[in-house]
């Protein structure tokens, strides 16, 4: 009766699950590298994009130039 009671359980699947393993976490990485390389691109890249192009549409060089000559920084001017 004691071994009626008794259940087995299965042997547990050891072949090939280092090869499944690894294939799994190569794609979760692949997936994790490309969505946080957009996010980076979208959320910074396009964003200090924007405010480099605005610096130089209204960035004058004459007008730098002429501040800090007036501050005495150029000792040939």
């Amino acid at each position: 009766m004691a071994d009626k009671a008794v259940t087995t359980l299965p042997k547990p699947q050891m072949r090939g699950y280092l090869n499944a393993a690894i294939k799994r976490n190569i794609i979760g990485a692949l997936t994790l590298a490309a969505v946080s390389g957009f996010l980076f691109k979208t959320l910074v890249g396009n964003e200090r994009k924007r405010k480099y192009a605005e610096f130089y549409r209204t960035y004058d060089a004459e007008k730098e130039f002429e501040e800090m000559r007036a501050k005495g920084l150029f000792q040939s001017c």
